[in-house]
């Protein structure tokens, strides 16, 4: 069918769009499957951990969580690029029609999502410290720690700060009960001279710490809130996320006009 340059680069664009995506949500779901069938030797390659300590590797229900959701994520994102290509390379308006309503009921849900995440403040807020709290349950030392201790250990060592509150949130894991020995926080919670491997500055931090050689005091939860709210980066790519799905609706109920006109043409 030949139609104009407008109706031609609609629909090109909006296949390339789609492609990209859908190698996108291809990737994401690879990664998922992956992590939920083969945890180790993922962690091993992203170097979470290094390699010899791999069979001490335990696999806690976070990193299971996560791979879910990478599963899901990736599963949607493949299938509504794979129906907006094939719409568009076909020119049927069935599919771009059908794909055009999946991306308005998406919006909306993001929308309200957002809205309510808003309006519920607090109770996100609550929700959320109560979801670490369940994973710092989880904190231990030694040889047999696991993906979430390692991930805690990175947040409190890039960022500076203890726990979710404070140190005393490590008082409800028993595991770092049985093994932090004589110490008050972890190594992370320390002022670090050597942030890679978790070495304080002050040798006695973890055993006596102060504001001015650790920062047990200073909650992770709230240094990780500000920064965020600090990201111009993040707001932007919502912005542009937000843009390019109105983008892809646009396009997909326009050349479903375009082609119904050109179909009545042909008649």
């Amino acid at each position: 069918m030949v139609f104009d340059c407008g109706v031609w680069c609609a629909k090109y664009l909006l296949c390339i769009l789609n492609f990209i995506f859908f190698v996108l949500g291809t990737i994401i779901f690879g990664v998922g499957l992956w992590l939920a069938v083969d945890k180790h030797s993922l962690i091993a390659l992203l170097k979470l951990v290094e390699s010899e300590r791999i069979e001490h590797f335990t696999q806690p229900q976070v990193i299971e969580q996560l791979a879910y959701a990478l599963l899901v994520i990736g599963a949607v994102m493949f299938f509504m690029s794979l129906l907006g290509y094939l719409g568009a390379m076909r020119e049927s308006r069935c599919l771009l029609s059908t794909y055009g309503t999946f991306l308005i009921l998406l919006l909306v849900a993001e929308i309200v999502a957002g809205g309510l995440a808003a309006f519920y403040k607090e109770q996100v807020r609550n929700e959320s410290k109560k979801f670490l709290q369940t994973t710092i349950t989880s904190y231990t030392l030694g040889e047999n720690q696991d993906a979430t201790s390692l991930m805690w250990n990175q947040l409190m060592g890039n960022f500076g700060c203890c726990g979710i509150n404070d140190y005393r949130d490590f008082d409800e894991s028993q595991a770092w009960k049985d093994t932090k020995g004589n110490r008050t926080i972890p190594d992370a919670c320390c002022i670090l001279k050597d942030v890679s491997k978790f070495v304080p500055r002050d040798e006695d931090c973890t055993t006596n710490p102060s504001e001015s050689n650790s920062f047990y005091k200073k909650g992770c939860f709230e240094v990780f809130t500000q920064w965020l709210i600090r990201q111009r980066e993040l707001i932007i790519g919502v912005i542009v996320t937000g843009i390019v799905h109105l983008i892809l609706v646009i396009l997909a109920f326009a050349l479903c006009k375009a082609f119904a006109k050109y179909d009545d043409m042909r008649l």
